[in-house]
């Protein structure tokens, strides 16, 4: 008596763990479809346009080295 409790016990642990797997939330059988933007180019051209131009180049590096090279003492 005492195994077949353990099996059935077994057995109902396992098709807990089988059928929690295997269950879906309600909410997605419908299948949601989102709506993007649409992108308007002419906006973005003027967009991009509108951004100033940098007076001088940047120097990703400009932090980590001096800005003109170091004089090699003779």
């Amino acid at each position: 008596m005492r195994t077949f409790t353990i099996a059935a016990v077994m057995l109902a642990m396992l098709t807990t763990a089988v059928h929690a797997q295997t269950r879906r939330p309600a909410g997605d059988d419908k299948k949601k479809t989102e709506q993007k933007p649409q992108v308007d180019e002419k906006a973005y051209k003027a967009a991009l346009e509108r951004i100033p131009e940098p007076k001088e180049k940047y120097d990703p590096w400009g932090v980590a080295r001096p800005a003109e090279p170091a004089k090699k003492p003779k």
